[in-house]
C-alpha cells in the first residue's frame, strides 16, 4: 500500500464505523479478547489500566514500568479486579522493548513522559503491533512527528493520540450543534491549556498534590520530568487539549488544514515567585532561569479561512479553564462565560445559559454510554477515549483520531518554539497528509457508534 492509499483508506475505514448501530457495539463481546499491553503505569497509566480491567473484551497481558511503587499499585488494581496477573517488565529504561516481543499483541497503550513517545510508538509498529494508543505529546521535535507518520504509513498501523478532552460532554454537545449548523459558518475559535500547575511542577511525590520547590529525580510525581520542559523550552508545551476539539469543529485534515502559525511568549515570573514564596530566596531552585513564558499565545490560520487562538498558561494563579470559544456567523459558545448566543433564538446582545443548550444537544454518544462512563476519571471522558480505541481494535478499523491528527495537534509545540525563537515569525504549517486532507471526510463522532 502506498502513502496516498494509506491516507485515503484510514479515512474510509473510520467512516465505515459510523454506520454500525450502537446496540451492536458489545455484541459478541465475550467472544472477543483484545490482547493489550501498557508501557508506563504511573498515575495516568493506572487510569487506563483500571478502564481496561473493567472490560470483558480486553485482556491486559503485560505492563511495563521502571518504578516499583507504581508497579505495586498496578498489581493491586489487577488483583482487586480478579483478572489474571499480566507479565511484568521492569529493570531498565528499555525493558519495554522486551515486552514488544510478545506474540499476537493486538494493541498497546503508551503513558510515559513525552520524550519517550516517538521511540515507543515507532518501536511498537515496527514490532508488528497495528494499534497504538499514546498519551500526548507525539514527539518533541518536528522531525519526530514526521518520523512517526512515516512509520505508521510504512507498517500500515493505526496511531491514536488519547486526547480525552475531545470526548468532554460539553465539547461533544457543541460538536453536535456545529454539525447541525447552529453556529452558522465557523469563523474564529479559541482554546488552550489554562491550568495552574505550580503544585504539579514542584510536587515532591510524597502527597498527590503538595506545594514545594523540588523537582528532578526526587519522588515519583510528574515533577520528575515535566518541570524540565519549563526550564529549557519556550512555546506552547501542551496544545492538544485545546486544539483537539477545535480541529474536529472545523474538520482539520478532512477538508481543511492548518496553514501557518505564529506565537508570542510573555516574560517568565510565576515559577520563580512560587519558589521564593514557598521556600525562600536562598533555595537552590530560586536561581533557575525558567525559559517558558508564563503565558504563550499562538495564532493559527486555516485553509478555509478560520482563525484560531491558543493559550498556554500554567505558571500563574488561575482557576482551571480550557478557554473554548466557537464563533460563527450564527452565534457563539464561550465556556469561560458559560454562555451561548444563537442569533434569532437568544435575546439580542444577551447570553443564554449554556447548560440549557448543551442539555438539549447532548451528543448521542454521551446519552448512550453515560452510565458506563461514571467514575472513569476526568468527568467520564476517559471512558470514551479508551472505548473508542478498543472498539477500533475489535473491528479492525481505523481509529476515529488518527496519526495525522496526532501529528498536526502535537506539532504546534515545536512550531511555536520556532516562531518565538525567530522573533514571533509566522511559520508554515506542514501538511502531514501530503495533500490528501482535501479528499478525506469527517468521521469523528458522526453518531453514537463510537
Amino acid at each position: 500500500m502506498n502513502r496516498k492509499e494509506f491516507i485515503r483508506n484510514t479515512g474510509l475505514a473510520a467512516a465505515s464505523v459510523a454506520v454500525i448501530p450502537a446496540d451492536s457495539l458489545f455484541a459478541g463481546r465475550n467472544e472477543i479478547k483484545i490482547k493489550t499491553a501498557i508501557i508506563g503505569v504511573g498515575l495516568r497509566g493506572q487510569n487506563h489500566l483500571d478502564l481496561l480491567l473493567r472490560r470483558s473484551d480486553v485482556e491486559v497481558v503485560a505492563i511495563c514500568d521502571i518504578d516499583d511503587r507504581m508497579l505495586n499499585r498496578s498489581k493491586e488494581l489487577i488483583a482487586k479486579s480478579g483478572k489474571k496477573m499480566p507479565q511484568i517488565f521492569t529493570g531498565d529504561l528499555y525493558a519495554w522493548k522486551k515486552m514488544l516481543e510478545i506474540k499476537e499483541l493486538d494493541a498497546i497503550i503508551i503513558a510515559t513522559p513525552w520524550e519517550w513517545h516517538k521511540e515507543m510508538v515507532i518501536g511498537s509498529v515496527e514490532a508488528g503491533i497495528k494499534y497504538v494508543g499514546t498519551e500526548v505529546m507525539l514527539g518533541i521535535t518536528l522531525q519526530d512527528h514526521w518520523d512517526v507518520v512515516k512509520a505508521a504509513e510504512k507498517y500500515n498501523a493505526h496511531v491514536m493520540m488519547l486526547e480525552n478532552v475531545c470526548y468532554r460532554r460539553d465539547v461533544m454537545a457543541v460538536l453536535n450543534m456545529v454539525r447541525q449548523g447552529m453556529f452558522g459558518e465557523l469563523v474564529h475559535l479559541q482554546g488552550g491549556y489554562q491550568h495552574d500547575l505550580r503544585e504539579v511542577k514542584f510536587n515532591n511525590g510524597i502527597t498527590a498534590y503538595g506545594e514545594g520547590c523540588e523537582f528532578g529525580d526526587k519522588g515519583w510525581s510528574e515533577a520528575r520530568w515535566r518541570t524540565h520542559h519549563s526550564v529549557h523550552r519556550n512555546g506552547d508545551l501542551y496544545p492538544t487539549h485545546g486544539i483537539g476539539p477545535i480541529a474536529h469543529y472545523i474538520n482539520i485534515n478532512r477538508g481543511n488544514r492548518f496553514v501557518n502559525l505564529s506565537s508570542f511568549s510573555s516574560k517568565a515570573r510565576g515559577l520563580h515567585e512560587h519558589i521564593v514564596k514557598e521556600c525562600g530566596p536562598d533555595h537552590p531552585n530560586a536561581k533557575i532561569n525558567f525559559k517558558l513564558g508564563d503565558v504563550v499565545t499562538t495564532s493559527i490560520g486555516c485553509a478555509n479561512g478560520e482563525t484560531i487562538l491558543l493559550q498556554h498558561d500554567t505558571n500563574l494563579p488561575r482557576p482551571y479553564s480550557l478557554g473554548f470559544r466557537v464563533q460563527g456567523t450564527g452565534g457563539l459558545w464561550m465556556d469561560v462565560a458559560k454562555g451561548i448566543h444563537i442569533e434569532g433564538k437568544s435575546k439580542p446582545h444577551q447570553w443564554d445559559e449554556a447548560k440549557t443548550w448543551l442539555e438539549k444537544y447532548d451528543h448521542p454518544l454521551w446519552a448512550r454510554w453515560s452510565k458506563e462512563a461514571q467514575g472513569s476519571g476526568h468527568g467520564g471522558m476517559d471512558f470514551y477515549v479508551i472505548h473508542s480505541f478498543i472498539e477500533s481494535v475489535k473491528r479492525k478499523t481505523a481509529t476515529a483520531m488518527d496519526v495525522y491528527d496526532a501529528a498536526a495537534w502535537s506539532a504546534i509545540t515545536p512550531l511555536s518554539e520556532l516562531s518565538i525563537e525567530k522573533g514571533n515569525a509566522t511559520v508554515e504549517f506542514p501538511d502531514f497528509t501530503g495533500g490528501q486532507w482535501m479528499y478525506r471526510k469527517p468521521v469523528f463522532a458522526l453518531n453514537d457508534a463510537y
